[in-house]
């Protein structure tokens, strides 16, 4: 499980390099996307350690950190949901969210940038 462990945490480092580039580059909606995959992957990561099982197959963060043993603040429960509407853009086009402000976007990856690195530290 501890390779589980790892491929998710690792990944989501990856992903979370990825949304500052494509965010940087003016890419705010796939740029916001990949923050939603970086804290998905990274509460996936949770739930393989406190399951010792394959995360469910389901991008609702807000599920997955159901099945950790996280205590989240309220503030952290609002950036999930924030983050939820961006995962669907790429998933399912017809659902294609506004694209935000860039300065909206940089407070949305600061967030996540925060949040990623308090899930990382927590494993």
């Amino acid at each position: 499980m501890q390779k589980q462990i790892n491929y998710w945490s690792e990944s989501s480092k990856d992903d979370l390099i990825t949304s500052e580039l494509l965010i940087n580059n003016n890419r705010l909606l796939h740029g916001l996307f990949w923050c939603h995959l970086t804290i998905e992957k990274a509460l996936k990561a949770h739930v393989v350690k406190i399951t010792q099982q394959i995360p469910p197959r389901t991008h609702n963060l807000l599920r997955l950190i159901e099945k950790t043993d996280l205590s989240p603040d309220d503030k952290t429960l609002k950036l999930l949901g924030d983050l939820m509407v961006y995962q669907l853009e790429g998933r399912y086009p017809e659902r294609f969210p506004p694209a935000p402000s860039k300065t909206a976007a940089i407070q949305l990856l600061t967030k996540t940038n925060d949040l990623h690195k308090w899930l990382i530290n927590k494993l």
